[in-house]
């Protein structure tokens, strides 16, 4: 599964948001995501809100990340537009894919908006290690979640 990242965020709009309110902190630039993820921990009442065609081509609006006040983790949580048919096979495959004793992942079908709200801990998806920036975190993300979204809508024959 070494695959090469080659996910660009150039194009990404990102905001720097405050926990506790959830109001934009600030509107940052790609270049804020070269900061290593470790920002997160030293501003643990932020959370880093990403939106990027990369994320709109899988069917995912946006992309928030933060850590766990609890844990100490690297949440990630976002929606999935993916039908309800899906929830066995979505289910299934976070269990096959999220790696650790601790791995786990909370998964909720809205009805009101047709998504799935999926948080995850990124500390358990293949390539993460924490002296990365945000920038590849944010890569690790969407290979994660292109390959589960590949996996899910493969054909079955």
């Amino acid at each position: 599964m070494e695959k090469k990242l080659n996910s660009n965020f150039t194009d990404a709009y990102i905001e720097r948001c405050s926990k506790e309110t959830e109001t934009m902190i600030a509107n940052e630039s790609s270049s804020f995501l070269n900061q290593p993820i470790t920002y997160l921990k030293e501003h643990k009442n932020e959370f880093i809100y990403v939106e990027s065609l990369l994320f709109e081509q899988i069917g995912v609006e946006g992309v928030s990340l933060e850590v766990d006040d609890v844990f100490g983790t690297y949440d990630v949580m976002l929606g999935l537009k993916l039908q309800k048919k899906f929830e066995k096979m979505l289910k299934e495959q976070l269990n096959h894919s999220l790696h650790g004793d601790e791995a786990k992942f909370d998964l909720m079908f809205s009805h009101d908006d047709g998504l799935w709200d999926l948080n995850f801990a990124l500390n358990y998806v293949d390539g993460f290690q924490e002296n990365i920036s945000l920038n590849d975190a944010f890569q690790i993300i969407h290979q994660f979640l292109t390959q589960l979204v590949e996996t899910i809508k493969k054909p079955t024959s």
